[in-house]
């Protein structure tokens, strides 16, 4: 006791609240480092899940593509065959989507398309350039979009800088916030189109509900003509007064038969047969030196893979170009 009859209790006890206050900030501070320790553990694990099914469906896809690779040597190897076993079926290069299941719900969906049956960008011209505009009316656009897109895909491969009605040239493009002119040459790649006027990444890579053009074109300026044999229903269905019935009248009997000239389908399209056959051949499957693989791993859900998309070409019998692209877009399999 000090002289004047204090204690010295009071100090005691504001000493032992600070100690009080530091241990509950230090107590705090250990929450919050171990939350936020967790938090990223937490993130990194399912970082590293996904980064591993990604890499599964990539494999998957990649095996996607082998798979369409022999399917296409087998068809041209057994384009003559007239038996057929069970299981042995020839796979079909119309664009006919095949899965194959590889158990545990994964697997993978293998398009082919022969590129005898696709547009032909770099060969369009003010006359076949109706095959693209239907293409896209057929597809959503508008037929004043239609022809927009259509005029400036001609007057951007063209070599002058004149105007078609609804085209662009070099002076548009300038004008735009991120300027350039344009190619005034044939498209090196089909991505290229998303630089033309009018072309929407939704145009050029489809959507969940529909399929980009991008699928329907080549870059081939061989090809001025469309196969009937081997063309997807959606280039089918862009030919000139081409109804949804005649498309699936040609795609029923093609399954079993080749159409070897106009006359073989006259039946089907009646007069409009006039209109449709500057724009048509009739090779056999199988015998195209070019085609597009397109394949998508899945790990449950088909539509929510990863795609590729291959562009194979034979070069020689014993030889064979690939160009393989990582799709940003979900091929859609009916």
């Amino acid at each position: 006791m000090t002289e004047d009859g204090d204690t010295g209790m009071p100090c005691k006890r504001s000493q032992k609240g600070i100690a009080l206050l530091i241990v509950l900030w230090v107590m705090m501070i250990l929450m919050v480092t171990v939350l936020s320790l967790s938090v990223l553990t937490r993130a990194e694990t399912f970082g590293t899940f996904a980064f591993k099914e990604g890499m599964e469906k990539k494999f998957l896809a990649e095996a996607g593509v082998e798979r369409g690779i022999m399917e296409i040597v087998n068809r041209s190897v057994n384009k003559d065959q007239t038996v057929t076993l069970v299981g042995k079926e020839l796979w079909k290069t119309d664009g006919t989507a095949y899965a194959v299941d590889m158990g545990d719900k994964r697997g993978y969906v293998v398009r082919l398309i022969d590129e005898s049956g696709k547009i032909s960008l770099n060969g369009l011209t003010d006359t076949s350039g109706v095959l693209l505009k239907n293409l896209l009316v057929n597809q959503g656009v508008s037929p004043e979009d239609a022809d927009i897109i259509v005029d400036s895909v001609l007057d951007w491969k063209d070599t002058d800088d004149l105007h078609r009605l609804n085209g662009a040239e070099s002076d548009y493009y300038l004008s735009l916030p991120n300027p350039y002119k344009a190619a005034n040459a044939p498209f090196e790649t089909l991505e290229a189109l998303i630089l033309v006027k009018g072309v929407t990444p939704e145009i050029l890579y489809g959507t969940d509900k529909k399929r980009g053009i991008i699928h329907f074109l080549t870059l081939s300026l061989t090809l001025s003509k469309i196969n009937v044999n081997t063309a997807p229903r959606e280039v089918l269905a862009a030919l000139p007064e081409m109804t949804a019935g005649m498309v699936d009248r040609i795609v029923e009997l093609r399954a079993s038969a080749t159409f070897r000239g106009i006359d073989d389908i006259k039946d089907i399209v009646g007069s409009s047969y006039a209109k449709m056959d500057p724009y048509l051949s009739f090779a056999s499957a199988g015998t195209s030196e070019g085609y597009t693989v397109e394949a998508t791993g899945y790990k449950g859900e088909q539509n929510k893979g990863y795609s590729i998309l291959a562009k194979v070409v034979f070069t020689s019998r014993r030889s064979i170009d690939m160009f393989t692209t990582s799709v940003p877009w979900k091929l859609r399999y009916d």
